[in-house]
């Protein structure tokens, strides 16, 4: 098996990916590593492609995969690890912000300190306020969500055992959360590391705010799915029937003291009338509604091709 297989999604890169091949290869070659790099192309609309073409000719260690269309960086890094075949697997950027000379470092803290996953943290950024800010507060929310304490999620310099990348899938806009989802597949041995960030050289940022409501709605879909995704009617079970719980009480004692007021003689409303009558219809509802929803749920779940897809680390005499 080679030592080191590198993941680079881009998009629109085209003036930095010879520069960028050029500066691994020579990190490659000084520490005598056997390699490979796999560049996505993930629907450019410049000549990425082109210079792809051409890296690929003059370095036999680099090759390509174009996508028809622009699917996103989740696609493009759950392609790449499907191909790798790397004892360590590095991702990176391609707009020349992630340096290659961090590889060895990386390498090291996998095969030698026996991390599962070691996470870029870029320290000392030189992004606008405006995008370092929303980061810090994206960063402290998946912290707290997540239970994982890193200070960069969504570094894209990250270096991974190869058995890491083969058990997990990385769909949507999930690729921020590849260590939730590694720790959720058993993966716990998660760390960072501080890295260089260096100013962009060639081009814009291809991201835009829009990421940072993504990434939170993205957050709480990976909190929820990795807590609930086997066990809905947990979550859904617990609500539903707290509400069901609360609102048949307070339909109760409305009804108990109507019935009270009624055999006594003292005078009362009619139920219809009050606010907690309704109150407590729409909360028996909702909790129907939850409790079935979970139910739904779990018949999905205990039918689902992957219920009982796990992760088995080793076996003897079987």
């Amino acid at each position: 098996m080679m030592n080191i297989s590198l993941v680079i999604p881009l998009f629109n890169e085209e003036e930095s990916l010879s520069e960028l091949c050029t500066q691994i290869d020579n990190v490659m070659r000084q520490n005598n590593f056997t390699y490979e790099v796999i560049l996505i192309d993930d629907g450019s609309k410049d000549k990425s492609w082109e210079v792809i073409e051409q890296i690929t000719t003059s370095n036999q260690n680099v090759k390509g995969i174009k996508f028809r269309r622009n699917y996103g960086k989740s696609a493009a890094l759950n392609v790449g690890f499907s191909k790798v075949k790397g004892k360590v697997v590095i991702t990176m950027d391609a707009d020349l912000q992630d340096n290659p000379n961090e590889i060895p470092d990386l390498y090291k803290m996998i095969t030698k300190d026996g991390y599962d996953l070691v996470s870029g943290w870029k320290k000392k950024r030189y992004d606008p306020i405006t995008k370092t800010i929303p980061t810090k507060l994206f960063n402290w929310a998946a912290r707290k969500a997540s239970g994982i304490y890193l200070h960069d999620f969504n570094c894209g310099l990250k270096a991974y055992k190869n058995a890491v990348v083969k058990c997990i899938e990385v769909r949507g806009e999930m690729h921020r959360y590849i260590p939730v989802i590694a720790k959720w597949a058993g993966f716990s041995n998660i760390t960072e590391k501080v890295v260089e960030h260096q100013a962009r050289k060639y081009g814009v940022t291809k991201f835009g705010m829009e990421r940072f409501i993504n990434g939170f709605l993205d957050l709480m879909t990976i909190t929820f799915v990795s807590r609930f995704g086997k066990k809905p009617m947990h979550f859904f079970g617990v609500f539903g029937t707290l509400m069901f719980v609360l609102g048949f009480g307070l339909f109760t004692f409305i009804g108990g003291t109507k019935l009270y007021a009624m055999f006594t003689g003292f005078p009362a409303k009619n139920i219809a009338e009050l606010s907690g009558f309704y109150i407590a219809l729409t909360s028996m509802i909702i909790g129907a509604q939850l409790f079935l929803a979970g139910f739904i749920a779990e018949m999905i779940s205990r039918n689902s091709a992957d219920r009982n897809n796990y992760q088995i680390e080793q076996k003897i005499g079987i």
